[in-house]
């Protein structure tokens, strides 16, 4: 095969598709967007026949390996019993909320959702609901989903470091509603002074703050565990309820999420992604009196939605939670991400580049600068274009990453078998390579 394939895939994408995607992060540029033929464990294969070694995963649903035997199994099996949608309620409905709960103690009630966006969007609107008021708080650097009210974002790229101005605040994109950044603030993580200003000037205004303990889309830049749990009393001072979205962290950081390791709990918890080992499948949920006034009860919250609480999201969630608390997954994942954090240690260390690691071995952020950042404005400080370089090396080289620092490094348990001599060399041609 030549690389023709993949180019001329991308010329007949284009007439059919803007930009030539189906989704707007996949596009790379016309000579960049990858086209997979294939995946199988922590592997993917171009349709020019290029093998990768993936750290991406699908931004991380891919929590045991592309393809798992075990999970597929479950999925089939359920079709070929059940079928895939009937608009009626099944058993496993329960059964995968009752696993989530032994997993998660903050849980009591849950409604399912497809996505982490509608996880967000059942959240916040259940939130509004319990409370009565409307107004909801976000953490810069954070990523809640593509709905137009958590579609504004801190213009970090435009800002300069040195200036005593905070970053304009922006929606991501046009044909986002102006007027939903009415009822939007935001504020920066680990900021003491903005957290006390924030509930001084709208403590009585808030239905929520919504944040990311650990941040998916900030390089695994964590809140610190006296900051989390001052957001914490403060809310429950207010009575606004607060919202971990735990659509990245959930099932993956620990078995029951970021807030296991914190010992923080939240109201409202949202998940998505590593639920279901890729397949499709979300849920938010939390305090019994607050998931009750969701429902069809006079002046209840909406929560619907055709393909919600699918078969086949289902029998994938359920699987994968089973291997999850009864198997040593989760516990390969974090030995292979400390194994990989070790070896990129030493490797950028030999090479003069000063590093700095952040968040758990199963979700790790790696940034080029001297100290851990502990705020999306110091993302800012570190060298992003070196580790662009270095990113693009590294997938000429078989490893795909997201050239963006701030995406972090996903482990799966198959992992497990990646030959870490091999890691280790194509690392060091690849940063020196980034370097020259």
């Amino acid at each position: 095969m030549t690389k023709s394939v993949q180019s001329a895939l991308m010329r007949q994408a284009h007439v059919h598709m803007p930009q030539g995607v189906a989704e707007n992060y996949r596009y790379w540029g016309d000579e960049q967007t990858v086209f997979l033929q294939s995946a199988k464990g922590c592997r993917i294969t171009d349709v020019d026949g290029q093998e990768h070694v993936d750290f991406r995963l699908g931004y991380g649903p891919i929590i045991l390996g592309y393809r798992d035997e075990r999970v597929d199994a479950a999925v089939v099996a359920q079709i070929q019993r059940g079928g895939t949608v009937t608009g009626f309620s099944t058993a496993l409905d329960a059964q995968v909320v009752q696993q989530i709960k032994a997993l998660c103690p903050q849980i009591d009630k849950m409604r399912f959702a497809n996505s982490g966006t509608e996880a967000v969007m059942g959240a916040l609107r259940t939130a509004r609901g319990f409370t009565g008021r409307s107004r909801i708080a976000m953490v810069e650097g954070g990523f809640h989903g593509l709905f137009d009210e958590v579609m504004w974002k801190s213009d970090i790229e435009h800002w300069d470091p040195s200036s005593p101005q905070a970053p304009q605040v922006i929606p991501f994109g046009a044909g986002i509603a102006q007027n939903t950044r009415a009822l939007v603030d935001i504020i920066g993580l680990n900021d003491s002074a903005a957290l006390e200003q924030l509930f001084a000037h709208r403590g009585q205004e808030l239905a929520c703050v919504i944040l990311e303990p650990i941040i998916g889309n900030a390089g695994s830049i964590a809140a610190t565990s006296a900051w989390l749990q001052r957001l914490r009393d403060l809310c429950t001072q207010h009575g606004a309820l607060l919202i971990l979205d735990e659509v990245k962290t959930g099932f993956r950081v620990a078995a029951g999420g970021a807030q296991a390791l914190y010992g923080i709990y939240a109201d409202l918890t949202t998940f998505a992604k590593a639920m279901g080992n890729g397949y499709p499948v979300a849920a938010f949920g939390g305090r019994a009196d607050v998931m009750d006034v969701v429902g069809s009860h006079p002046g209840g919250v909406v929560h619907g939605g055709t393909y919600t609480a699918n078969m086949v999201a289902l029998s994938a969630a359920h699987a994968t939670l089973d291997i999850l608390t009864h198997t040593d997954a989760l516990k390969t994942i974090d030995r292979v991400g400390l194994q990989i954090k070790a070896l990129l240690g030493r490797v950028f260390t030999q090479a003069g580049v000063p590093h700095a690691f952040a968040g758990p071995p199963a979700m790790l952020g790696i940034h080029f600068t001297a100290d851990v950042p502990e705020t999306y404005r110091d993302w800012r400080k570190t060298d992003s274009e070196l580790y662009r370089r270095f990113a693009w090396q590294m997938i000429a080289h078989g490893v795909m990453l997201e050239p963006d620092s701030r995406e972090p490094w996903f482990m799966c348990e198959a992992h497990a078998d990646v030959d870490l001599a091999w890691l280790e060399d194509m690392a060091v041609r690849s940063i020196q390579i980034a370097l020259a």
